[in-house]
């Protein structure tokens, strides 16, 4: 099974990102725990299919089964945060591509605005 998480460790001082991580981090926690726990009630039901298995060779099928669905989980959850890690890296690249156009259009438009401005003072003398 992918095992149980222990929750965060309290510090004094937070800020507010510190603050956001932690509830994302409890959200996760109780989101693996809602899981592991339907993985195992699934699992009774299972088994409750057979109800000719020993009790010895229940357990293992319930065992076998949650472990499979864990097992799955943590694969799709997986696959979820590199999915959303390479699309943050996607947006960072893209917004810095973005402020650098508007750098480059500010500096533009100052800099022209500069020459507007000194040109009639040149063209005077």
């Amino acid at each position: 099974m992918g095992g149980r998480q222990r929750p965060p460790k309290a510090r004094n001082v937070r800020s507010v990102a510190d603050t956001g991580a932690e509830i994302a981090r409890l959200e996760g926690y109780l989101a693996w725990e809602a899981e592991v726990a339907a993985a195992e009630r699934d699992a009774r039901a299972f088994a409750d299919r057979f109800p000719w298995l020993p009790e010895d060779d229940r357990e293992a099928v319930e065992r076998a089964y949650a472990d499979d669905r864990l097992r799955y989980a943590e694969e799709v959850v997986d696959r979820a945060v590199g999915r959303c890690r390479e699309l943050a890296a996607r947006y960072r690249a893209e917004c810095r591509r973005v402020c650098a156009r508007w750098a480059a259009v500010c500096l533009a438009v100052a800099f022209a605005a500069a020459l507007l401005a000194v040109l009639p003072a040149a063209l005077r003398a």
